[in-house]
């Protein structure tokens, strides 16, 4: 099917860079951040459509189902970068979020030729993960054509899944066809067709929205702080030291005492601020209240003034 260009925002022509290629290198990098300026505004307009999909996505976190990602080139690209950075940061399983790229794992480094237009791939992908009507699905495309995330959602929705999709293009196909569509019309590229840039960038922004919320609204942060951090090297274990320091005011030698008594921070801070030393009731309210440490401290007033 032959592709129409002119009828994609992304594609057309910048009137602000056309004389990009005649100017110094000052010239051609102010030009490129005129233009990035933009984006936070953008995205801003569609906050309402973000919210919509955090709160439906959510439920499906708790139920535990996942979130799998689908794109080609830059957009897939993306969608993996966002979700192999969910554990590390917020302890949770490799499988929670998941990232779909056209072409496989050897698209993150090399163009795999074809793969964006193939319908058939993205159903194979996602049979590889056992899709299930628990998931989440969310196609990134900044056109909102591409025929491999177009065939994945559809796919998805055929299921049963809850579907939703990024994309930089207005009135694109994607969107209309999803339950929970988030457009950010980022306007012609700089360099026109290069979605890399400041469609890439809002996708960027997006996806760290939508998991971060989602991981806050699961109790995953108090505060501002990551709780469920991952000490996977030296600096990790000098920020959770430091997150128990800031909370508890404790110096280094009583956190380190604390951390190694109750095996996490939410523990840590759960006993500080609830007074209860016993590691095994601290655990126990942990796993009561999914680890959200607010809720298990309302759960404590509460059993208190019960008494």
């Amino acid at each position: 099917m032959q592709v129409n260009l002119k009828q994609i925002t992304t594609e057309t022509r910048n009137p602000n860079t056309m004389d990009i290629d005649q100017v110094s290198t000052k010239e051609i990098l102010k030009k490129i951040n005129n233009e990035d300026k933009t984006i936070p505004f953008v995205i801003e307009q569609a906050i309402p459509q973000i919210a919509n999909l955090v709160d439906a996505l959510v439920p499906t976190f708790q139920c535990g189902g996942r979130l799998i990602y689908m794109g080609a080139g830059t957009s897939g690209r993306l969608g993996v970068l966002d979700a192999s950075e969910c554990p590390p940061t917020y302890g949770v399983d490799e499988n929670m979020v998941i990232g779909l790229i056209a072409g496989g794992k050897e698209a993150l480094i090399h163009a795999v030729e074809g793969a964006e237009d193939s319908e058939e791939l993205s159903k194979l992908d996602l049979d590889s993960i056992r899709i299930t009507p628990n998931d989440f699905v969310v196609g990134i495309a900044a056109s909102g054509r591409t025929p491999y995330v177009i065939s994945g959602v559809r796919y998805a929705k055929q299921i049963g899944c809850k579907t939703g999709c990024i994309t930089t293009a207005s009135k694109s196909k994607l969107a209309n066809i999803v339950d929970y569509p988030i457009e950010a019309i980022t306007g012609p590229e700089p360099i026109t067709g290069s979605t890399r840039m400041k469609s890439g960038t809002a996708q960027k922004l997006i996806c760290n929205m939508i998991t971060t919320s989602s991981m806050i609204r699961l109790g995953k942060v108090y505060e501002n702080l990551m709780v469920d951090l991952q000490p996977t090297n030296q600096k990790l274990v000098a920020r959770l030291l430091s997150m128990i320091k800031e909370v508890t005011g404790y110096d280094e030698s009583k956190a380190k005492e604390a951390l190694n008594r109750y095996q996490s921070v939410k523990g840590v801070i759960l006993s500080y601020l609830t007074n209860i030393e016993n590691e095994e009731e601290i655990r126990q309210l942990l796993f009561e209240n999914n680890g959200n440490i607010r809720r298990a401290i309302s759960s404590v007033e509460q059993r208190g003034h019960q008494k």
